[in-house]
Parts: C-alpha cells; structure tokens; sequence
C-alpha cells in the first residue's frame, strides 16, 4: 500500500505503520488521519498479520493535531473531527485482534500521546516522553487520553498530568506504569523485533481474546468477568493452536503455532 503521509509495510507476519511528516514531527492533518484508519483497516483485512508496530518517522513520534494546517479555518468543529478522524483510529487499535505495540521513538504530544497509550504495549527510546499538552491551547483531553491516563497511573497523577500538561519522560513513564520497557535510542529497533517475533510465532487467536477480555474487564464485575472467560476459553479450545500447543507439550517440544 502507498499513502501519502504514511510507510506501511507487512513481512513475515509483522505489519509497520509509520508516521511519516517528520518536518513536523509528525502532526496529524486531515490526510494523515484518513490514511492512518484505512492503513488500520487494511491490517483487520490481512489474515496473516499477526503484531502491528506504530511508529513516527524522524526525532518525533507524533506531536498531535498539526495546529498550522488549521489555522485559516474559521467555525470549525473540534467535535467532528474527532467523530471523523481521531476517535475511529483509537476504536480500531482497541478492536484490532491482534497486539499492537508502540514504538516510542521521540515525543509523542496530545493526540499522540493518546495514539500511544491505547496500543497494547509501549517500547520506548529513553530519548521519548510524554505529555498531555491540550490544556496549553484551552483544550480538553481527547482521542482517549481520558479512558487510558487514569487506568494507567491513578486519577491524582492523572488529573495533574491532564491540567499541568507536564512532560512525562520514558523513564517516568516505565515507574508509573505507562509504558512496558525503555531502551536506549540505538537499541530501540532490535528490542521492538524482539517483542515482534515473540508475537509473529504466538497463538494470534488466544492473544485477540485475552485482548477482548482485558478491555471488557474496565467496565465488567467479577461474575461477569468470569462468564466470559468460560466464553471465550471455549472458543480458544477449538483452535488449531490449542492443539498444537497440547500435542507440543506431549512431546516435549517448541509449539508451532499458526495463528489458527
């Protein structure tokens, strides 16, 4: 697939969608959102991607909404830009049935920062950071930041992330919980591959449950938690990757797992 404000490249199970304006640090306009969620679309479609990476191109991961490319427009609608831009690509990344993990390769700004806390795992340089910086334009939290931040770090730490629009850095964000690992700036592609071929060779179809089950968990009680995991265990025990995994241990060797 070609796009104009994006590389999108699939091999060996592994797709990577990478923010490509890095003369502006890779800010959201109109295009970079509608190819971002036809990229996401694509993904759905591809049986066999089994891990998708998010990324920027250059120093930055994504600094947000470009505010430039706005500029001129008078009476425009925050509201829908968010129903018709950003809120479709955060849906997707939450509904993909596969893992997604974001590659934290420099600083990710407002909506980029909700771009990278609604991926399923966060590798980060420890050049990257963090911050919520909509309360510096008079803005709200939005594209998520308000379902994610307080699950992740507490509400408190929230709220003074959320109306201080402080600066998070990679490492402050691994104690807090925010993201799962940091790495040096020259090791971030090699750790990234690792966590990638670990997911490339995994039971894809148990990994897209337990992705389903953990979401539902936010808003679910135990009783209900624990039907579903009855559900949805069922439904992993007919996989061919459960079979695999049985007759594997039964002979005392490495699973192959295909993802079916």
């Amino acid at each position: 697939m070609h796009y104009e404000t994006i590389l999108y490249e699939v091999k060996n199970g592994v797709a990577t969608l990478t923010l490509n304006r890095p003369e502006v640090f890779n800010a959201f306009n109109e295009q970079q959102s509608f190819d971002v969620i036809d990229a996401l679309k694509q993904v759905e479609k591809d049986k066999s991607i089994r891990v998708l990476v998010i990324t920027g191109a250059g120093k930055a991961f994504c600094s947000g909404q470009d505010l430039k490319s706005i500029s001129g427009a008078k009476n425009r609608s925050l509201s829908d830009s968010l129903y018709k831009r950003y809120n479709p690509m955060i849906k997707a990344i939450r509904k993909l049935p596969l893992p997604v993990i974001c590659k934290l390769n420099g600083v990710a700004a407002g909506a980029g920062c909700s771009l990278a806390l609604a991926c399923d795992m966060i590798v980060a340089s420890e050049q990257a950071s963090l911050i919520e910086v909509f309360v510096h334009v008079g803005l709200v939290l939005d594209s998520g930041s308000s379902y994610f931040l307080p699950r992740l770090v507490g509400s408190a730490r929230a709220f003074e992330l959320s109306t201080m629009g402080g600066k998070v850095t990679a490492q402050q964000a691994l104690s807090w919980g925010m993201i799962n690992r940091v790495v040096k700036a020259e090791e971030l592609d090699d750790e990234t591959v690792k966590i990638t071929d670990y997911y490339s060779q995994a039971p894809t179809k148990a990994i897209a449950l337990m992705k389903k089950m953990l979401n539902k968990s936010f808003n679910s009680t135990l009783d209900e938690m624990l039907q579903y995991e009855a559900y949805c265990q069922e439904i992993a025990g007919r996989t061919e990757d459960y079979k695999e995994g049985v007759a594997a241990f039964n002979d005392k060797r490495k699973p192959a797992f295909k993802g079916q």
